[in-house]
């Protein structure tokens, strides 16, 4: 099926196969449930603490003098992870309707060039292992924040926006509703306030808007126009614990925008965020994809 296609294939069908990707398996309590919780309910995930889950074990975090060229080591991969350079031009997505901006789940990416982008969602986990982590392998991470969750300290996002990687801080609502269930008007203030939130705190407005469970509609997509958005960010995978979750058949495809969350123990069965993202970063590389920074495609 063309992308062009997915794209247009209704906000009834997206939000079906968003709850089916939502990390909502029988693998993972999932975060989104935290979304109307109060930060400090969500902070106490954030140890960073707790049993491995899998095979993933990675070594202490780096000293400062460590070797860059070693650190795939240190985090418990095999080999060095591959990165695809930034394109010479931005792919054709499809156009909006007017007064709308467009949904996106997967990139288009030049025919055999096999690159997926890694996405965090929520905000609850703020482990600072984590960051250490980010920044020894310069993951380019698309951030999509919740203010009531991770505003408890945003000072850890700037912190990975700023580690050198060219990570980026978007919008995932004030509060995480289902934004199906609201209003024009009361979406537009989960979205707007969020873009002010994010502006006022890291100094620029977002450009992307990932919607609380992939669920959206036409009011979504009005009131995200309104607020200074240009995308609408879904996925095609979603991280569990050990293993993706796939929208469609048992593999990653060409341009794929993988879904993770900030997440501790209490939600990951007493795995790490470290170790979760290292079984993560496994199975892209065990597939052959590099990793792309999605803002250089959109």
């Amino acid at each position: 099926m063309s992308i062009a296609r997915r794209l247009t294939a209704g906000t009834l069908a997206a939000g079906a196969l968003a709850l089916s990707l939502s990390g909502c398996g029988n693998s993972v309590d999932p975060i989104e449930r935290l979304g109307r919780k109060t930060a400090e309910a969500s902070q106490g995930a954030t140890d960073g603490t707790g049993p491995g889950g899998g095979s993933a074990k990675p070594s202490p975090a780096p000293s400062a003098s460590a070797s860059a060229n070693d650190a795939h080591k240190r985090w418990g991969l095999a080999k060095p992870l591959e990165f695809a350079a930034k394109p010479a031009q931005k792919p054709q997505l499809p156009k909006a309707g007017p007064g709308k901006i467009p949904v996106v789940n997967r990139i288009p990416v030049p025919a055999g060039e096999k690159t997926v982008f890694l996405t965090f969602d929520d905000g609850a986990e703020k482990n600072p292992e984590f960051l250490k982590m980010a920044a020894d392998l310069k993951l380019p991470i698309s951030m999509f924040l919740t203010d009531n969750i991770a505003s408890s300290d945003y000072g850890h996002f700037q912190s990975l926006r700023d580690n050198g990687s060219h990570s980026t801080i978007n919008n995932h609502t004030l509060t995480h509703p289902n934004l199906r269930t609201l209003s024009f008007a009361a979406q537009k203030k989960e979205i707007c306030g969020q873009q002010e939130r994010l502006e006022k705190r890291f100094g620029a407005k977002p450009t992307l808007l990932r919607p609380p469970y992939g669920n959206y509609n036409d009011d979504t997509l009005r009131a995200a126009s309104e607020c200074g958005l240009s995308y609408v960010v879904l996925w095609q995978a979603s991280m569990q614990i050990n293993n993706f979750q796939y929208a469609e058949g048992d593999a990653l495809k060409p341009g794929d925008i993988v879904l993770a969350h900030f997440r501790g123990p209490a939600e990951l069965k007493g795995s790490t965020e470290i170790e979760m993202t290292t079984r993560m970063l496994q199975r892209i590389q065990e597939q052959g994809y590099k990793i792309g920074r999605l803002e250089d495609y959109l």
